[in-house]
């Protein structure tokens, strides 16, 4: 019995340095995500963090160098995981499809994102709130949204055969802008009573404007 038991410990694969070191990060980044939220950039302390992670500080140095590259950090992984995808399926089938069925689930998965995800909003609410203090992490988030959805949309204005735009990047920033506008008043700013708009109409006449078409 001893001996069989031996065997399976002995043949139950080993995790790797990467896995671990993988898997620490992951943590480090929740308990930054979470003591960021409780306590705002300012207060919060790689002190806290490690704690919240149930890691060593000196592993949660070993991983991000201060509390402005855990930020950052947690900017990038959240842009990553949120709007990598914001088309949800390959250029190839993006570029083939008509137009009005790609900017609704553009708008759809944006706004998905907002309206289904307290976290992000509540990180959303982080950034613009420290913004003055620390302009460095709002501009962090811009770049890096600059570095995926946006350029991505542009990139689809731009190569897109059913469209021909006289400046891509400006109708891109106008998508977007109405689509965050939204959001902003909508659901950080709780305005849904004082200005009401459904999400459905906001998104077909933003499309009718850019393609002609609903």
């Amino acid at each position: 019995m001893d001996s069989k038991y031996d065997t399976m410990k002995q043949s139950k694969p080993k995790r790797t340095d990467r896995q671990l070191s993988s898997e620490k990060t992951e943590a480090i980044l929740e308990g930054g995500m979470q003591e960021f939220l409780t306590y705002g950039y300012a207060a919060t302390s790689m002190d806290r963090v490690a704690i919240a992670a149930k890691v060593s500080k000196a592993t949660v140095y070993s991983h991000f160098q201060d509390k402005e590259s855990l930020f950052v950090g947690l900017i990038q992984r959240l842009v990553e995981q949120k709007f990598q995808s914001i088309f949800g399926a390959s250029e190839a089938q993006v570029l083939q499809a008509a137009p009005q069925i790609v900017l609704r689930e553009f708008a759809n998965r944006a706004l998905d994102i907002g309206v289904n995800e307290p976290q992000f909003l509540n990180f959303m609410r982080l950034i613009l709130g420290e913004s003055a203090r620390f302009p460095q992490l709002a501009r962090a988030f811009v770049s890096n949204i600059e570095q995926t959805a946006f350029r991505k949309l542009c990139q689809y204005f731009t190569n897109c055969p059913h469209l021909k735009l006289s400046d891509p990047e400006a109708t891109a920033r106008i998508f977007v802008g109405a689509i965050v506008h939204f959001l902003i008043v909508q659901e950080m700013l709780h305005g849904k009573d004082i200005v009401p708009m459904e999400r459905d109409r906001l998104i077909t006449n933003l499309i009718e404007l850019i393609t002609g078409q609903p």
